[in-house]
């Protein structure tokens, strides 16, 4: 209930009271079991609650403490949801469509932010760059994000083993496929994600969420361009706006960041489709640790895989720059969000506190109200 603030205040608030508080457990072991979950995908936050919960009470404990962690958001969203679709809280002119226009610039500057934090620690070398670059540049040609982490993960592997012509051919051979998709004739008839959503059934939502969940290496923010593909591009569930609306709202909720996966399965799937989604996508961080936490605790330091996380850490960073640079048209339409856009990458450098994402979801919406409402 106290989770404001995303992942990196949620872990050190987990820190604070295991570590520090009630000292049940050292320093050293908190920091180990983090660099486990850091290198396996899914929310580091909600992870370590399953996995300290499973330390104290089995299985059961880390069941309870996992839901523990994710219930108050949960409920949150879903709520807020049905409220979002209930009053049609943006219909064009309201006073709620001015907020919700003035808080998406502030939440495209909340990915490119991202972007720069998860890269700073991700791509510890020049050959992660550029893959990170290759899969940005594909990505935004049309290529399949599938493709894209393939290559990116092969590519570093084949770098780690000296085999630099092999790296070079597949980035060289990725971005020519990237090019011929891009000009396909039938990109242009493509529906714009912007003039129909369309609903979805319970079953499309859970494996849509359980592929994002097995996908986020890297932090929460990793699991954006993952949804956005299925809830926007691909099947038009949304629009660039919704999706950019729950974004908004999760980001003031005391909850993992991607609870807004609660947002996109009940706009396109009613309750049943918020649950559906929502299991999914958490699934993953919960059977990690309590069908085998041990195994996957050695699995990580195995040089080989190591390597292949790396690379497709590096391919989903690539796809993240992806994602914030396409939304730049789409949330940047006037002087004002522009300006918005531009004080909150400001404030999100400088302020380094729990409080400072909502804060700048909260402050973006009173501005897009006094600014912006017609």
């Amino acid at each position: 209930m106290l989770a404001w603030g995303g992942p990196v205040a949620q872990i050190a608030m987990i820190r604070h009271e295991l570590v520090e508080k009630e000292q049940w457990i050292s320093a050293r072991k908190f920091n180990r079991v983090l660099a486990v979950y850091q290198a396996l995908p899914g929310p580091e936050a909600t992870e370590l609650s399953v996995y300290f919960g499973t330390l104290a009470g089995g299985r059961l404990g880390g069941l309870l403490a996992g839901l523990g962690f994710v219930l108050p958001g949960f409920i949150l969203m879903l709520a807020l949801s049905w409220l979002y679709v209930a009053y049609g809280l943006t219909a064009s002119g309201s006073a709620f469509a001015a907020v919700f226009l003035g808080v998406q610039p502030a939440v495209t500057a909340l990915i490119v932010r991202a972007v720069h934090r998860i890269g700073k620690h991700a791509l510890f070398d020049a050959w992660l760059l550029v893959i990170a670059a290759v899969s940005c540049i594909g990505t935004l040609l049309g290529a399949s994000f599938v493709a894209a982490l393939g290559v990116a993960t092969l590519a570093y592997v084949a770098v780690t083993r000296k085999h630099i012509s092999a790296a070079l051919a597949l980035c060289g051979l990725f971005l020519l496929y990237s090019v011929t998709v891009f000009v396909q004739p039938v990109m242009a008839a493509a529906p714009l994600p912007n003039s129909l959503t369309h609903q979805a059934s319970a079953l499309d939502l859970f494996f849509s969420g359980l592929k994002a969940g097995l996908l986020t290496f890297g932090g929460a923010y990793t699991v954006i361009p993952f949804l956005q593909q299925d809830a926007v591009f691909s099947n038009g569930w949304l629009t660039h706006a919704q999706f950019l609306d729950g974004l908004a709202l999760s980001g003031i909720l005391p909850a993992p960041l991607i609870i807004f996966s609660t947002f996109v399965g009940f706009l396109t799937g009613s309750w049943w489709g918020a649950l559906a989604m929502t299991f999914a996508i958490f699934l993953p961080a919960f059977a990690f640790t309590l069908v085998g936490h041990s195994y996957f605790e050695k699995a990580v330091e195995h040089p080989g895989l190591r390597s292949s996380l790396d690379g497709l850490t590096a391919g989903v960073v690539g796809l993240i720059a992806a994602t914030a640079i396409g939304l730049l048209p789409v949330t940047i339409k006037s002087v004002a969000a522009l300006l918005i856009f531009a004080g909150a990458l400001l404030v999100l450098e400088k302020w380094n506190s729990a409080w400072a994402v909502p804060a700048v979801v909260v402050l973006s919406g009173v501005v897009g109200f006094l600014f912006l409402h017609t």
